[in-house]
């Protein structure tokens, strides 16, 4: 797998830093990327969530699918708690 068809997360996606993330996410996602890795975060609320959510929607949009690896523990967690871990399956 190429660089340019993965990305990372970053180390904090939260309420305050979502807008930026899932923006930056959708570019990489409209350039060809189709996986993302979770490893260097850190920091996150249920915004992550929405993001981790909205990408897997915009792979769609494009005809792919959006692999997600390294959720973080309290990321799989909180999907559980909101029921939607099943829509976030780590599958790298």
């Amino acid at each position: 797998m190429t660089l340019a068809t993965m990305f990372e997360t970053g180390a904090t996606l939260t309420f305050d830093t979502a807008t930026s993330v899932l923006q930056a996410g959708l570019a990489r996602i409209a350039a060809g990327a189709t996986r993302v890795d979770c490893a260097p975060l850190e920091r996150f609320d249920s915004s992550a969530l929405a993001v981790l959510l909205a990408w897997r929607r915009a792979a769609r949009r494009h005809h792919a699918e959006l692999r997600i690896s390294n959720l973080p523990a309290g990321l799989v967690s909180l999907a559980e708690a909101y029921g939607v871990s099943s829509l976030l399956e780590a599958n790298a």
